[in-house]
């Protein structure tokens, strides 16, 4: 495999327009030897290239939707009947974030 070099990390991050420290440089070719050591490890399993890759790693169902059928809507002032504080048509409740 290909490996990794300062300035090919320093150029990749250019062209996306952003900057790097060394220490930030010198990080990601430490992640990136390992990512490479581990496909290494993962190609040379005995019959790997004999499996066919997974796509998903769930089986996949297809939901179908109801047809979408225009309802009458409930009255805004029964439904706002129900609240305990309200302000013109909308409901109003306590602030739950500080």
């Amino acid at each position: 495999m290909n490996n990794f070099t300062k300035e090919m990390i320093n150029d990749y991050a250019e062209k996306l327009l952003f900057g790097l420290s060394e220490e930030e440089c010198t990080t990601l070719l430490e992640e990136f030897d390992i990512i490479n050591e581990n496909m290494e490890i993962i190609s040379n399993i005995a019959g790997i290239s004999d499996v066919d890759p997974q796509s998903f790693p769930c089986e996949f169902t297809l939901t179908e939707l109801r047809e979408d059928i225009p309802e009458e809507s409930l009255n805004i002032e029964d439904i706002l009947a129900n609240c305990d504080e309200k302000i013109d048509r909308v409901v109003e409740v306590p602030k739950v974030v500080g």
